[in-house]
Parts: C-alpha cells; structure tokens; sequence
C-alpha cells in the first residue's frame, strides 16, 4: 500500500496531526459516535472529507464491530472513535472480538482534561487497567508533540506480529494543542519469515508422512501466499483443513479442502486429524474451539506429529508442546513452503477426507416448515464467489457454516470470541467498503436485536445489504443447553418477538417474512434488487435447534 500524497502544514493542532496519520497509512472509513471529549478532532475531519468517509453510528458497540470488519476485510487497521467513559465501555465488545480474532483495530477514545485525571472526572476512566487485557497496547497521549509518534505505534502494534487492537486515550485539551513539526509516514510492518533450517525441516517431516494435513488459521495473509499455497496443497494431494471462522481462507471448491474446526466441526474432520500422523498448523492457535476444549490431541500427539508456526512467539508451545514451532507471519510461511518441492502424493488419503466433507453438504431434514440447509445451499448456488457473509453468534450460524461454501478470501466475517450482535453491523462496514459486492448480513433473532438499532445507520448512508433475521423465538444456543443439562425445567431463554419485516419498514428498508423454504428463493432474489437496505425474517421452529439435530430430541444427518 502506498502513501497518499500530502502537504502538511509546518505547524498543526494535535487532533490534525492524527488525522493526518491515519490518511497517510489509507484509513478510508472511521467509524464513530460523537462525544464532546474528542470535538478537535470531528473538527480536524472536517478537512479530510475527500480522504475518510465518517460514518455516524448509533452504538458504540456497533462502530466498534464496524471497525472489526473492516479491519478483517481489508486486512488494515480499522479505526474507530468513542467517546469517554460509557462509550469506551459500550465499544469495549469490539475491542474483545479484535483480540480474540487476532484483527489490527485502532480505538481511539475521550478522555478528561490532563488536568483533572485522577479525581473520578465526569466519566473518567483509567483506560490502561480497563483494556490493559483486552488491548496489544493501551496508552494515553499526554504530550501533543508525541501525537504522530504514538498513533505510528499504534499502527505498528495492530498489525506486527498477531494481530490485533490497540487503544489510544486523547485528553480533550491536549487535542487542541500545538503538535509541533514531526509529519506522519506510511507505517512498513515487520512480518518475521521462516528461517532456512526450519523450512528443511519441514520437508523432511513431509516427505516421511503417510496422513500429512495443512491447518489454517489467523489474519495475516495475503492473496498471493494463500493462492500459492492452495496450488501447493493440489500439486501435493495434500488435505487442508481451516481453522474456527477462518472458513474462508481458501476455496470450499477446492479438492483438497476438507472442512473447518468449528464449534461443531466437520463430520469426520477430527477423525481424519486423529489419524494423521503430521499436522502442520499455520496460523492457528490451536486453541479452545479448533481443537474440542484442548481434548483434540493429547500432549503425546501434540508432541509427535504437530508442527506449529505462528506469528506471536507467546502462542507457541503455550499449550501444545509441538514437536517443532517456528514464528513467522501466515503469509511468509506460506510462501516459504510452497516453493517445496516434496516427492510424494497422498491422493487415497486426501480423497477420503474430502469425500466425508462432500457428504456433510447433503441436506437434512427439519421439523419446522422451512429448511436452513435448503436456504444455504441455495445461497452458495445463486451468489457469485465475491459475496461477503457476516454473521454473529448462536446456533443459527452453524446451518451456513456447514452448508455455505466460501470460495474467496475475506468473504466471511465472523467473530471467534462468539459476540452476539457482530453480523449486522459487521455488514455495514463491508457493503461500504465494497458497494458493488453482494453482502449478507446473518443474525438470530437474539443477535439482531443487540445490533437492529443500526438500521439507521444503514439507511442513512443508503447501504444496501441484505439481512437475513432466523427467529426461532428463543435464545437458543443456551435453550439446547438448558434441555442437555435441566430437561424441561425452561427459563429466561424464550423470546417474544417483534415483526422484524415491519420494523424494517419502520426504517424505510425494505422488508419481507419467510415462513416456508419454498419462498425463500424469490424474496431473496427481490432483496437483492432493492434500491435500499433490505431485511427478510425468516421464522424457523426452535426444534431445529442444528442440522441433524432436534432440541429435545438428537438425531443423525
């Protein structure tokens, strides 16, 4: 990415300075809601209108989730702006989905006068202990003069090594202030590469392998690396398995893909991974949910057979003690390893793993009068490879994440931290970055209304993606639990819900309801058309609480 051509005054307010910073390093969108604690710079931005386009929100959770998505989907630092106290606190749900998702997001947030810190000013906070777990780096920025020197850093920080958030805290009086004559400069990342020795040792690791699988996972690709990779892998016959919400990563087409490590994994992807003798995990942290709460490989196999490489040098062996970890950033390694030339094909192996994933695509059955397999898989049919996906959390995201096939890079957005309330935000972020790509927005009729106030949002800068509302009238995710754990006793996971289709209208969107899978196909054929956001509620029985699976009764498919 190159510099945009500018001209800097030889002397600035700090709150220009910063804006400057972020134009110089191709921030194009910011997303934010106003507060009086940061006034210098909404008047800085004035000045750049050409430059960043400001998108006023009504959430501080959903701007915070805007600059998630965008950070995901660009594969630059997303950028939000808060106000101090509660709208720190509001947004800090992105800050958290940031870390976990290892995605490069700057927040920057009011603070009280320099003068007034530590007296509990209005709606002071002390934003280093409150984000100090969540964030890669939390400051705050008491000299004008240090404005580009600490906003450079922060840009550094998100995306060197694994990726992920930082928070800035900008005194209100420190804003207004002369910065001095230090210019911004375009940040160059520091990504690590895999060191010769390692790369050979890798090879001959392959070459003695009779069950190798490639894992994915992790933010810091690119195109290159992953295409390079993806031929690789064809060349070799080598299976390749993605990583939690990373299902993106290469092509669902792809003959050596063999399904993802989700929640709810794959049919017959950890027994293929169990009886690998090598798995070489790039990217991934190999944690909690790709690997079954830590029960997927015991410390014996991890030991024996996993070759872990990662861009933070904290992740290796922090659980799994692998029989070799290198650091290195996604994209490296991947170049690295696909210039080997290995002499061997493991077609039997790769072809039986690959068959499992083909027949989990197969339709299931459904109590309820509308078929989310069905849906998906027409989705996956009509929608040209380039669509985006964006969904939160709940059960109503596992029917596309078995039956979607994602066939281009950042084309999903979905939050690993499990946040509800990230998929219809997170869509907005992505039908402004990319106007003229299909973009879906998913959400369970819980998750909707954690995020439906910003229809206006979407409204106001006519954003015209399709929402897609499965209202199954119960928070379900804790309801399947309730009936494993406490059969019949039911309590605070049932919902009554509005007419989502008429809310929508409510808002000048367009809206529909679909209660029959039948009807799915032309209203969403109709959304797609419309000239303004549009929302289609689709009601499902909260029975078909998975595919293949009943809530009060399991069953296979």
């Amino acid at each position: 990415m190159s510099s945009p051509a500018m001209e800097f005054a030889a002397s600035a307010t700090a709150a220009r300075r910063l804006i400057e910073t972020l134009v110089v390093n191709g921030v194009t969108h910011v997303f934010c809601v106003p507060g009086e604690s940061y006034l210098a710079v909404l008047d800085a931005l004035v000045d750049f209108q050409d430059r960043i386009q400001v998108i006023t929100c009504r959430h501080e959770a959903g701007a915070a989730n805007m600059a998630v998505a965008y950070a995901k989907l660009t594969r630059r630092p997303g950028v939000c702006f808060v106000t101090r106290g509660p709208g720190a606190t509001h947004a800090s749900i992105g800050i958290h989905t940031a870390s976990q998702d290892s995605a490069p997001v700057i927040m920057f947030v009011g603070q009280v006068a320099r003068g007034d810190r530590g007296r509990e000013g209005f709606q002071e906070l002390d934003y280093g202990a409150v984000f100090g777990t969540m964030a890669k780096l939390a400051l705050e920025i008491s000299d004008p003069a240090r404005m580009v020197e600490i906003v450079t850093r922060a840009f550094a920080t998100a995306t060197q090594g694994r990726h992920g958030p930082v928070v800035v805290a900008l005194p209100e009086d420190m804003l207004s202030e002369e910065a001095g004559p230090r210019v911004p400069a375009l940040v160059q990342s520091a990504p690590a590469s895999l060191a010769a020795s390692t790369v050979a040792a890798i090879h001959a690791r392959l070459v003695q392998a009779e069950r190798p699988l490639l894992i994915l996972g992790g933010t810091g690709w690119s195109d290159e690396a992953l295409q390079r990779l993806a031929d690789w892998a064809h060349r070799l016959d080598l299976p390749v398995a993605l990583s939690w919400r990373r299902k993106d990563l290469i092509s669902n087409d792809h003959p050596c893909y063999v399904g993802d490590l989700s929640i709810r994994p794959s049919p017959g992807l950890n027994e293929h991974i169990q009886a690998a003798d090598l798995l070489l995990a790039i990217g991934s942290r190999m944690g909690d949910i790709p690997t079954m709460g830590y029960t997927l490989l015991s410390a014996r196999d991890a030991h024996r057979k996993l070759i872990h490489i990662h861009p933070d040098p904290d992740e290796l062996n922090h659980v799994w003690q692998a029989s070799l970890s290198a650091v290195a950033s996604e994209a490296n390694a991947a170049l690295a390893l696909s210039g080997l030339a290995v002499n061997r094909n493991w077609s039997q192996w790769r072809a039986a793993a690959r068959a499992d994933y083909e027949r989990s695509l197969e339709s299931v059955t459904t109590v309820g009068a509308v078929n989310l397999s069905q849906i998906f898989t027409h989705m996956a049919q009509v929608l040209p490879p380039e669509a985006i996906l964006c969904n939160g959390a709940g059960n109503y995201a596992a029917w596309p994440n078995r039956f979607y096939r994602y066939r281009k890079p950042c084309t999903q957005l979905a939050p690993t931290s499990g946040a509800m309330g990230f998929g219809f935000p997170a869509g907005i972020a992505a039908k402004l970055v990319h106007p003229d790509r299909d973009v879906i927005a998913l959400a369970g009729d819980g998750c909707f209304l954690m995020a439906g106030q910003e229809l206006a949002t979407a409204m106001q800068y006519n954003v015209k993606l399709v929402t897609l509302v499965i209202d199954n009238g119960a928070y379900g995710t804790i309801r399947m639990y309730q009936e494993r754990e406490y059969p019949t006793r039911v309590m605070a996971t049932q919902l009554r819900n509005p007419d989502f289709a008429a809310y929508a209208r409510s808002f000048g969107a367009w809206g529909a309801t679909v209660e029959r899978t039948e009807d799915f196909a032309e209203a969403f054929a109709q959304a797609r058309k419309a000239d303004r956001p549009a929302l289609i509620h689709i009601k499902t029985s909260v029975e078909d609480i998975l595919p293949g699976q009943r809530l009060t009764k399991r069953v296979t498919g």
